[in-house]
């Protein structure tokens, strides 16, 4: 059997304060910490053979990816299966059909939820859980299994 699969699920970097958001917390954008978060990101996962990037269609999820997308000439592909409140099933598919390399950005409710059930499933954890913003599970496929995960703190 070949080597395994990489897929990146990142949780969004730091944004604006939901309760001083008067607008659609759709539309709520990332502050200015988060943007150097998300520079940081990109960085790193360039490094590290990004692909494909997948998102939650929420802004601040779009523009955790958008230095990366520069990075390795791409675009970010909205996913409604990354969107916030929703359940986290579809994403476990999701993670089934995505290629080597793929990304993909969600929030603070989808990603424990998805790898409470990867580890119900038989994952591996290589270190304890983090869900910071901006922090970034490494996720090994052998197949369409997701076999070990271990969590890159989110930059400072």
């Amino acid at each position: 059997m070949g080597r395994p699969d990489t897929i990146y699920l990142v949780r969004h970097a730091k944004a604006g304060e939901r309760r001083l958001w008067v607008d659609d917390d759709v539309d709520r954008p990332l502050s200015k910490r988060g943007w150097k978060q998300s520079e940081a990101v990109a960085e790193r996962l360039a490094s590290h053979g990004a692909t494909t990037l997948y998102s939650s269609s929420y802004v601040r999820c779009m523009q955790t990816l958008e230095p990366l997308a520069k990075l390795i000439g791409t675009e970010v592909r909205p996913e409604p299966r990354l969107f916030e409140d929703e359940p986290f099933e579809p994403v476990l598919d999701l993670l089934g059909e995505v290629e080597n390399g793929a990304v993909l950005c969600s929030h603070g409710d989808i990603i424990p939820a998805t790898i409470r059930a990867l580890h119900r499933r038989g994952m591996h954890l290589d270190t304890p859980p983090d869900w910071g913003k901006a922090s970034t599970w490494v996720l090994r496929r052998k197949g369409s299994k997701i076999t070990r995960g271990k969590v890159w703190p989110a930059p400072c």
